[in-house]
């Protein structure tokens, strides 16, 4: 793959070594210097078997200082339901308009919550919110009476994360304008998370590695046993 001057640059300020969690941030910062305050990512690559189901991980995490991007919340409902969502933050909420608006290609919000009792229709929109990862789900606790706090956690940073084909999990923990204490408190807590998300099928160690890097900056490797040392239940 052809890289840019500018990455080619920035992959020199890295070493081929695990770096302290204090010292990847700083680089990952260093190296996020594109003309846009960039996305600071973790990827977690995982000792799992990601062709076993029973091994997948999905969870959430309420990073204590957010994304630096505020989500834009649908909530599909009707009657008292639509002033809480309103009155909690969502973005939009309703239910007929919005069910034609989807059918007409509309899909300009990031995460979509809905009630229990409008289910039954929405389900027959899966062929047009499934592809775009909008299909609400109890699993992802976008299916649910609970609206006013689903929507105020989202719009806080609460964010998922769930394991993809090559059982790793990628996660946004900030943007590079955050102070690096910001960015360490968002990294441990969801290390906390995804750790309690751990399946009882998977013996010994979850985590393989740990790699944080911006949006177009290069891979910074973690000391990954030094990491789960510093959180709260600390070892791996």
């Amino acid at each position: 793959m052809k890289r840019s001057k500018r990455y080619s640059e920035n992959k020199k300020k890295v070493e081929v070594k695990k770096y302290a969690l204090n010292e990847a941030i700083q680089k990952a910062k260093e190296t996020a210097n594109a003309h846009y305050d960039e996305s600071i990512d973790l990827s977690i690559k995982l000792n799992i078997d990601p062709k076993k189901t029973d091994q997948l991980i999905r969870g959430f995490s309420n990073l204590p200082h957010g994304t630096g991007k505020t989500k834009r919340v649908l909530v599909l409902t009707k009657g008292e339901k639509e002033k809480e969502a309103r009155d909690a933050g969502a973005d939009h909420t309703g239910f007929d308009e919005y069910i034609e608006k989807i059918k007409g290609g509309w899909s300009d919000v990031d995460v979509i919550i809905a009630t229990p009792d409008v289910m039954s229709d929405i389900s027959k929109l899966g062929r047009l919110l499934g592809p775009k990862g909008l299909m609400p789900s109890p699993k992802a606790g976008t299916v649910t009476f609970e609206i006013a706090s689903q929507v105020k956690a989202l719009k806080k940073g609460k964010v998922e994360f769930k394991t993809d084909k090559t059982g790793c999990v990628h996660i946004p923990v900030g943007r590079a304008s955050f102070e690096a204490q910001r960015l360490r408190d968002n990294i441990l807590v969801l290390m906390e998370d995804v750790m309690a998300a751990k399946p009882q099928t998977i013996k010994g160690n979850l985590i393989k590695s740990v790699t944080i890097s911006s949006t177009m900056g290069p891979g910074i490797a973690i000391d990954e046993k030094a990491l789960l040392n510093d959180t709260k239940k600390g070892g791996i």
